[in-house]
């Protein structure tokens, strides 16, 4: 076994070398009466004399440390932002004296006679700590007695004796590029743990200090001041900017502001607790019976940012003016030396858990629209409040002014403030007119940006959906928008409104009088309200209609209320039958149904918009109404697009619903005609407009079709992939899988399949596809041209006129007015009486129920498609004549 030599080799040298021997010689002896032989029989060799490396002598390591510890923590006491009372021993051995803290209870009593209150400077100057936080207590025996340390303009804390020399000089240390310098880590906010700064009871408290869960804690008068039942409270964040430093700095101060606060939103202080940070800002803690209150500042950016949270029942949005006026103290700009405005930015949840009832009837709810659009975003930068009342009708009526962190100046601003295309105002938050919006029990009902675009879409297609309309009614519209679009038309000579409240209509003249205003429209007054042709009745619009139903005769009723989710009534058979009963027999209902679905939505009658569908089923069951269409507007103003309901008592109102762009700007121009001013009369609705409105989106269509059973019609929504298509071309035989052949003796030609041609496959369809669209009104005013006395014969026209009477064909949209003319390879087919013979059917068979469905989005989504579109009934042989059966289109 081999031995490790080397290690008893090198314990010997070092013991050798610690010797220190005199000679060489003598080192080298050592080593050599030591050196053991080699395994193998070979010299080792030998080691040098001196050992390698550098030696260190320990006391000397020990005092170089010491004193290097010692020079970097004077340097630290002489220059870092460290606390008098730390660094008094220091101090001492330098031959100065500082005053050590008071104690708490003379800081509670402001007890501090030594010094006076410091002189807070300005924003350009600095701040300083309230008088009583300073320093204070028994003067030290020291020949040099410290007084307060001055802030300079600079920042720099500047230490004086009682002759006004100078004694320290601690600069302002500044952030730095990297976390590890010590310019940040001086920076660095540190908290005073040792002792709060100031804390506090209640005085004076109107409650009963054995509190339990089961005991409702209330005053003498039987105000409920902790409701310990219901696990929800209310919280409301409040950040406050432009503050002044001083009283950010100033604990004494903000503990009064804090307690003021908890007056102002009638809640009661318990105790309160605050820290003073070093080197800046001040962190408190109010406990409340209701629960608790606290903030944190930041002198230097002068800003605060305050929590309370309170279980309480009464409302905490009327203490914010409050504690905006008692927290937002302005400070000085130090360049202009004016005030700044402070900037607010506040939210506002209810907490905790509440049951649905609770839920639907608090405006606040998280649910609401009132909620998600001013009270709880934060990203609102301007939110004021103009209106919050209880009306006696028993409604909450909200009006706000807001505007968002987002949100451009409109065109209105620079038309107004004149500006250039290069203005940088254009791209100014600060610019931006807010808008007002109005809520009712918190739901959002109009916006004074968007409000011309909701109320026109609301109005105007069921106003355009009757030939005439005469007689009017608006149940609700309290603010007078739908009422101002129905005084433009002309044929208007009624307009009966039904308001349940009559506080909303002075709110809304007061505050919104845009909406009511008429003075445009040429032959009305100047307030809508006021104009002869409107009859206002304050009511239940609902009770209105039922107890009327059998007497009205309304041409169109616009109906503007909240959707079927607000108003119960609007899933009720009596109301909703009562309604159609209250129209004229071609008579128009038009009304809001909420949000636009989606294609995930649930089946309509099992999700969130059940009321929706149920509101749509008394429509389809009741035998009055004729039609239902349904239409989506996304410029209202809302988040997602607006969708909305017209009910028809008469067919023949899809005449006018399905009309051309033209024909609808005409009916504009001759029914509503200009305004005094010159400008539009509708800024949004237009034949364009309503030819959109014509198709509803593809998610109507998808929750349709999840109804059970399916709808007939969902099997059509598309073409069948798996299905052939079959096509003429006239210029290309070999791709062509027609022929039309000339029949003996006759002048007629007839279609014949070139291959076989499977049951179900599409026959000719991009040539069906081209057939065009010739409305009633259209062949009625060419037939009177022909009629015309003085005209020559025009054998064109009536040989066109021939053309569409053969092969021509009426809409399967029943009313419409439309007529689809085959000018293809298609019209070349014969006719058959023979059902036998004839080989070819309409893609969309007959409905099985008889007519298409008074609602359909199919319908309405595909009726080009579903009206011209063919199949082969059977299978065709190659070879074999194609053939159409007589009345294929009845």
């Amino acid at each position: 076994m081999h031995h490790r030599q080397g290690d008893k080799i090198n314990k010997r040298t070092l013991e050798t070398t610690s010797r220190r021997q005199s000679t060489t010689a003598s080192n080298n002896h050592s080593l050599e009466m030591n050196e053991p032989a080699h395994p193998n029989g070979a010299p080792q060799a030998a080691l040098p004399s001196e050992p390698q490396g550098y030696t260190i002598d320990v006391r000397l390591f020990l005092a170089v440390i010491t004193t290097t510890m010692a020079i970097a923590f004077t340097a630290g006491v002489m220059l870092g932002p460290t606390d008098p009372a730390l660094v008094g021993p220091v101090l001492s051995l330098m031959g100065i004296s500082i005053d050590v803290p008071l104690p708490l209870a003379d800081i509670r009593a402001g007890r501090d006679a030594n010094y006076p209150a410091p002189q807070f400077a300005s924003m350009a100057g600095g701040y300083g700590r309230d008088a009583s936080l300073s320093a204070g207590g028994s003067a030290s025996s020291s020949s040099k007695k410290a007084k307060a340390m001055e802030i300079t303009s600079s920042g720099e804390s500047v230490l004086h004796d009682e002759e006004g020399n100078v004694i320290l000089r601690q600069p302002r240390r500044l952030p730095t590029d990297h976390v590890a310098t010590l310019g940040y880590k001086i920076k660095e906010t540190h908290v005073n743990i040792d002792t709060p700064v100031l804390e506090g009871q209640g005085t004076n408290v109107p409650y009963d200090r054995e509190v339990t869960y089961d005991s409702l804690n209330r005053t003498k008068e039987g105000t409920l001041l902790r409701d310990q039942s219901t696990p929800s409270g209310q919280h409301l964040l409040v950040d406050i900017k432009n503050v002044e430093a001083a009283f950010l700095n100033s604990e004494s101060r903000l503990a009064t502001a804090m307690q003021d606060a908890v007056t102002a939103a009638g809640l009661t202080m318990l105790s309160y607790h605050c820290h003073s940070l070093h080197p800046a800002g001040v962190s408190c803690v109010g406990v409340l019976l209701e629960s608790h209150i606290s903030f944190h500042t930041w002198p230097d950016e002068g800003v605060i940012t305050l929590d309370l949270f309170t279980t309480s029942q009464k409302p905490l949005l009327p203490a914010l003016p409050a504690i905006e006026e008692l927290f937002g103290v302005p400070r000085v700009n130090p360049v202009t030396g004016e005030k700044e405005e402070c900037v607010t930015l506040w939210s506002h949840e209810l907490r905790g858990f509440r049951t649905e009832d609770e839920r639907k009837r608090h405006y606040l709810d998280d649910g609401s629209d009132l909620s998600n659009w001013i009270t709880s975003p934060l990203e609102v930068v301007y939110k004021k409040q103009i209106v919050g009342r209880q009306t006696q009708a028993g409604q909450r009526i909200d009006v706000w002014d807001a505007k968002e962190r987002e949100d451009m100046p409109s065109f209105k601003d620079g038309l107004k403030g004149g500006w250039g295309v290069d203005d940088p105002r254009w791209l100014s938050n600060e610019h931006a007119t807010p808008q007002r919006l109005l809520f009712i029990n918190g739901a959002l009902m109009s916006q004074s940006e968007s409000e011309r675009e909701l109320h026109e879409s609301l109005v105007q297609p069921a106003m355009f959906a009757h030939p005439a309309p005469k007689n009017v009614a608006i149940l609700g519209g309290g603010e007078g928008a739908s009422l101002r679009e129905v005084l433009r038309h002309k044929t208007v000579e009624k307009v009966t409104m039904v308001e349940l409240d009559h506080e909303m209509v002075e709110i809304a003249k007061e505050h919104m009088p845009a909406m009511s205003n008429c003075t445009d429209i040429v032959g009305s007054a100047n307030d809508c309200f006021d104009d002869e042709r409107a009859d206002l009745i304050f009511g239940n619009a609902f009770t209105y209609v039922v107890e009327n139903a059998e007497s009205s005769n309304f041409d169109v009723m616009i109906v503007d209320l909240l959707d079927p989710k607000n108003h119960a009534e609007l899933t009720d058979a009596t109301v909703v039958n009562a309604m159609v009963s209250s129209l004229s027999p071609n008579g128009v209902m038009s009304m809001q149904i909420g949000v636009a679905p989606s294609i995930h939505d649930p089946r309509a009658d099992m999700g969130m918009f059940r009321e929706r569908e149920l509101l749509i089923n008394h429509l389809e069951a009741n035998p009055d109404v004729a039609a239902i269409f349904v239409y989506e507007e996304a410029h209202c103003g809302r988040w997602e697009p607006n969708s909305f309901l017209v009910a028809c008592r008469d067919v023949s109102c899809r005449k006018q619903w399905y009309a051309e762009t033209d024909e609808v700007d005409y009916q504009i121009y001759e029914r509503i005609g200009g305004t005094k001013s010159g400008e539009p009369s509708l800024i949004h609705f237009d034949g364009a407009t309503q030819r959109s409105f014509q198709m509803p989106p593809r998610a109507w269509e998808t929750i349709y079709c999840r109804r059970e059973p399916e709808p007939f019609e969902c099997a059509y929504r598309g073409l069948d992939l798996d299905k052939e298509l079959f096509e003429y071309y006239p210029d290309d035989d070999d791709a062509s899988a027609f022929e039309v052949r000339p029949m003996d003796g006759d002048e007629t030609s007839a279609v014949f399949a070139k291959v076989d041609i499977p049951e179900g496959s599409y026959i000719m369809p991009t040539h069906l596809a081209a057939s065009f669209e010739v409305s009633d009104d259209s062949m009625t005013n060419i037939r009177g041209v022909l009629q015309t006395e003085g005209v020559e014969k025009a054998t064109v026209i009536e040989d066109f006129v021939e053309f569409i009477d053969t092969h021509g064909h009426p809409s399967l949209q029943v009313g419409s007015g439309k007529n689809y003319v085959e000018i293809g390879g298609s019209f070349l087919m014969r006719t058959t009486e023979d059902r036998k013979l004839s080989n070819v059917r309409r893609w969309v068979p007959p409905h099985p129920q008889g007519g298409r469905p008074k609602y359909s989005p199919v319908y309405d989504r595909h009726r080009h498609s579903f009206d011209v579109f063919l199949v082969a009934s059977r299978d065709i042989k190659a070879g074999e004549e194609v053939m159409k059966p007589i009345g294929l289109w009845d």
